[in-house]
């Protein structure tokens, strides 16, 4: 089922993408993209490589400057909303060789978090133990993912845009923090994630975000909706 125009602006919008062009030379990553995404949602943003869903949540996230369009966010740009946004890359930007604790303490000082009480409190979030200290670089790749969550989270921000979250991680770790994010979105949270598993977010995500040639396509409630016009194009 494909989202009506009513339905998809019928409450206020908490991030509004007006004509977004983002080019890399004579490549256009992002041609013109126009879309609004409502608050408290979770939102999956599904495509095949080279689609630009990488280059549209790293714009959202302000790590993309436009070539040309705008971005609101909470009706700021993304450099005045960054504190309300929190943002896993595809690799997962921790430190080897601290522990998850150090990670987490050394980028709270960046957001002036005092203390360990706060870092304590998403890395138990996520399903890991604070008092672990055996360095990240040794960590499974499930728990590297939840350890990105954690940073990802730690200023508690308003918007989570998260990049194949998923990747190399078992299926039952996968479903875990699916579990995880959906309770954050029950929470109030926006989330948006980028993945190429998304059999994983169907009955969980709010919409299905499709992407192809750096254009949002479809919009859709569902899964098989999505699918099903894809193969027809």
């Amino acid at each position: 089922m494909t989202l009506s125009a009513s339905e998809s602006t019928a409450a206020a919008p908490i991030i509004t993408v007006s004509n977004l062009i983002k080019q890399f030379g004579r490549f256009a990553a992002l041609r013109g993209v126009d879309a609004e995404f409502a608050a408290g949602k979770f939102h999956a943003i599904l495509g095949d490589n080279g689609a630009g869903k990488t280059t549209l949540l790293r714009a959202l996230a302000g790590l993309a400057d436009p070539t040309r369009g705008a971005v609101s966010i909470l009706g700021k740009t993304p450099h005045e909303a960054c504190r309300d946004i929190g943002y896993m890359a595809h690799p997962s930007l921790l430190y080897d060789e601290m522990s998850g604790m150090e990670n987490l303490r050394y980028f709270a000082r960046l957001y002036d978090i005092a203390g360990d009480t706060r870092c304590s409190e998403v890395i138990r979030a996520v399903g890991l133990d604070p008092e672990l200290t055996r360095p990240v670089g040794k960590y499974s790749q499930g728990m590297r993912q939840r350890m990105s969550l954690a940073r990802a989270i730690l200023q508690d921000p308003k918007i989570l845009l998260l990049d194949e979250p998923f990747s190399n991680v078992d299926v039952n770790s996968a479903r875990e923090m699916v579990g995880l994010l959906k309770g954050m979105r029950d929470a109030g949270k926006t989330i948006f994630v980028v993945t190429h598993q998304a059999a994983l977010l169907e009955g969980v995500a709010d919409e299905f975000v499709w992407m192809q040639a750096g254009q949002i396509v479809d919009r859709t409630h569902h899964l098989a909706a999505g699918l099903s016009q894809a193969r027809e194009t």
